[in-house]
């Protein structure tokens, strides 16, 4: 069975977190973010892509798999169950179901893939969700890196 990680980075700096996904063996870091912006220096999209590629680690956007606006909105003030909700609605549409398809095909490959958001805590981040689902497409094993400390 393949594993594939997961990781936020709400509560690391870059060098922890890249430290982390090589510990890890991560080969390519999917960035399931609606928007791949931050504030948080070394995070956002054309930085952190080119962070993980200077320690051999390739990256993928799939927008796809973000959280719609609305849901991010209701993470923020705290709702994960809302926010879970919505999530799972978003999941259910073409382009999402595309993306997905698209990382099953990825994890098959036999690429070592870890899952992106910000959130720390993976029960409060919808990775965790696009996990399970990709759990019904390609039997894994999710592990939860946690860079923070």
């Amino acid at each position: 069975m393949t594993t594939l990680a997961t990781i936020g980075y709400e509560d690391t700096t870059v060098p922890r977190f890249l430290e982390t996904l090589r510990e890890a063996g991560v080969e390519l870091l999917v960035d399931v973010r609606a928007v791949a912006g931050s504030r948080r220096p070394g995070f956002a999209k054309t930085k952190l892509s080119a962070n993980v590629g200077e320690i051999g680690i390739g990256y993928l956007h799939l927008r796809g798999l973000g959280t719609p606006a609305e849901g991010r909105a209701a993470a923020r003030a705290g709702r994960h169950d809302e926010m879970h909700a919505i999530f799972l609605r978003h999941l259910s549409t073409a382009e999402s179901q595309a993306e997905l398809h698209a990382l099953a095909d990825l994890v098959r490959s036999g690429k070592r893939v870890c899952l992106l958001c910000l959130e720390a805590d993976p029960a409060h981040c919808h990775r965790s969700l696009v996990a399970d689902a990709l759990a019904e497409l390609v039997p894994v094993k999710v592990e939860h890196l946690r860079p923070g400390g």
